[in-house]
């Protein structure tokens, strides 16, 4: 009886060949092959002529029969070499490719062999058979012209044939951004926000339709895919959120603002494509949704300012003179063309932007709560509210954590920066414009929130830029903050002349540190220096600086006087040598003695030099070595 199979592996074992076994039972292997010397020991094992000796043909005869026993009985001997057989192929593959090479150089260059052609007598041309060509010619042609159009024909009804796929791949194409659902034999999508936060009372249900199904009510069939959607009417169109910050007069009531309606905003045609379609509605019930949460908080909310909601537009104040304007512009193309003035709409595109990602953070905090730390603890509530207990805070602390900022209250705040802003601009453009005399420049930050900017205002003389003075405006909501170069800090309100009158008394201050520099390098003494002195005439507005000096001999005394008001003003006074002996014991020099008494007005228009600085310093160079 035969004994059951056995299973044996022929796979070669994955581990290494054991090449010596010591006497102490130590094993020592062989390290595997690499790549190239598994390749060459599979190559000597490859027989090479074994192919050359089955491509020749079977033996006919019986000796040729004789001739290949003997061959076979001759031994086999191997080449030295495995690829032997591949190098003599190649060999001769280059023997005749230089054959052929020399050949066409022969026939190109003409240096040893010329070819010419052998003149043969031209046939008789008969016009029967020319005749007979071209007829032939033209039923050849025409057979491919009606093969093609009947293949076109094909095409086209299969086209038409396919018509429920394309459908079904429109369809698919449509699922994957929008929401649909299935109501009897009606497919119906969403447009609006829910889920992703909103809680819009208007829906945005539209309805897909099929292409081939309007063609049979009579409607024009020729259009980009096979499916179509119905928008519902209150969201045809198109619509977005004019946002428009204006100067009025101070007299002007609210309520006789006029409404203003670009009739340039186009409309979306019957036959676009779904997908824009979709878009625009969507876009539609968007600014619906913005409006409509504006005017319920500008109802609502009791501010310092009155709100007024007068139709599709809100009005505001944001500071005296400046008024805010929200419409919502929404046009379907049925309005009728009203002739109006032309005027300049001034759209404020960084506000209508900011109103937008408003809208959708209050959305994703609709949507989005933060986890509970505990579980058990309610959901949505913040971490602070639930530190509240431990904490033991107030009555007061709760209430102002639960209180936040409505979008109307951070869009007017957003606005009053905006302004204030561009006021600030305005202020230091037309100082650094009309005063020359030092020179003013600004740098503003580019790292600015919507609520805060900052920007450093240099202040330097023209060949004097080692004396500068720096200022860093900090414009906030409704103030600036004024940061000088000593560290003091002032807090200015909204109006332009509190930022130009400092900007002009900074610039008296300016003056009279630079002549203090000059002062030092050329030796004089500082006798006196007043940034805000109260002597003299009352000044509409702004402080007086008033600087002495006293050259390094005594005998010359500069009094320096600056005003934003009344300007710069140099004088000079210098010393008897006879009042030395009249000199009281508790003056120590003459010097102080002179401090009162008259003074020389100099004209500074006549001396020379670029700038005042530069004038003062050619002035105390001649006084010094007098």
């Amino acid at each position: 009886m035969a004994a059951p199979s056995v299973n044996i592996s022929v796979e070669a074992a994955i581990e290494h060949q054991i090449q010596e076994v010591r006497y102490d039972g130590q094993e020592i292997y062989l390290a595997p092959l690499s790549m190239s010397e598994n390749l060459s020991k599979l190559a000597h094992k490859i027989d090479f002529y074994k192919d050359e000796s089955e491509e020749k043909g079977k033996p006919t005869s019986e000796g040729e029969k004789d001739t290949d026993e003997e061959k076979v009985l001759a031994p086999f001997q191997p080449s030295l070499w495995p690829w032997d057989s591949v190098r003599n192929k190649l060999k001769n593959s280059l023997t005749e490719i230089s054959v052929l090479y020399d050949v066409l150089n022969i026939v190109k260059e003409k240096h040893y062999m010329v070819t010419d052609p052998v003149s043969q007598d031209p046939p008789e041309l008969k016009a029967s058979l020319q005749m007979l060509a071209k007829k032939k010619s033209l039923v050849a042609a025409a057979q491919l012209l009606s093969t093609g159009a009947e293949r076109l024909k094909r095409v086209q009804v299969e086209m038409t044939s396919n018509t429920q796929d394309n459908f079904l791949m429109e369809l698919l194409k449509l699922r994957r951004n929008w929401r649909l659902k299935k109501v009897h034999n009606t497919i119906l999508g969403e447009l609006s926000y829910k889920s992703a936060g909103s809680r819009f009372w208007q829906g945005g249900t539209f309805e897909v339709l099929k292409t081939s199904d309007l063609a049979a009510d009579g409607e024009v069939a020729s259009r980009k895919s096979s499916l179509d959607v119905s928008i519902p009417s209150e969201l045809e169109g198109v619509a977005y959120i004019q946002v428009e910050v204006k100067t009025v007069s101070d007299l002007m009531d609210l309520t006789s603002a006029t409404l203003k309606m670009p009739a340039g905003l186009g409309t979306v045609s019957a036959d676009a494509y779904w997908q824009q379609k979709l878009e625009v509605a969507q876009n539609v019930l968007f600014c619906k949704e913005l409006f409509a949460q504006l005017a319920r908080e500008a109802v609502q909310v009791k501010g310092t300012t009155p709100h007024m909601v007068v139709g599709n537009q809100i009005l505001t104040n944001v500071f005296p003179g400046i008024q805010l304007s929200i419409v919502l512009c929404h046009y379907t193309g049925k309005e009728k063309k009203v002739n109006l003035a032309p005027h300049k709409l001034e759209h404020n595109h960084v506000l209508e932007h900011s109103l937008h990602q408003l809208l959708r953070e209050v959305h994703d905090r609709n949507l989005n709560y933060s986890p509970p730390h505990p579980a058990n603890a309610m959901l949505g509530m913040s971490k602070r509210r639930r530190l509240a207990g431990p904490r033991a805070m107030s009555r007061s602390e709760l209430v102002e954590m639960v209180q936040s900022e409505s979008l109307l209250e951070q869009i007017l705040k957003q606005t009053k920066h905006a302004v204030l802003r561009i006021r600030t601009m305005h202020v230091i453009d037309q100082l650094a414009v009309s005063i020359q005399d030092p020179q003013i420049c600004a740098h503003w930050s580019c790292l600015n929130s919507s609520l805060e900017s900052s920007v450093r205002i240099t202040i330097t003389s023209y060949c004097y830029e080692n004396c500068k003075t720096l200022l860093v405006l900090l414009i906030g909501i409704d103030t600036i903050k004024v940061v000088m170069k000593d560290g003091r800090v002032c807090t200015l309100l909204f109006e332009n002349s509190e930022l130009r009158d400092l900007i002009q008394w900074q610039i008296c201050q300016h003056h009279a540190q630079s002549i203090q520099s000059l002062a030092k390098m050329q030796g004089w003494q500082v006798l006196s220096a007043i940034i805000n002195s109260g002597h003299g005439d009352m000044e509409a507005y702004g402080t007086t600086t008033d600087v002495m000096l006293a050259s390094p001999k005594g005998n010359v005394i500069l009094a320096f006087h600056s005003n934003p008001v009344s300007g710069n003003k140099l004088a000079i006074k210098k010393l008897d040598p006879s009042l030395d002996a009249h000199i009281s014991p508790a003056v120590t020099a003459s010097k102080w003695a002179s401090l009162a008494g008259d003074f020389q007005e100099i004209n500074l228009n006549q001396l020379e030099g670029r700038n005042l600085v530069g004038k003062i310093d050619m002035l105390m160079a001649r006084l010094t070595s007098s």
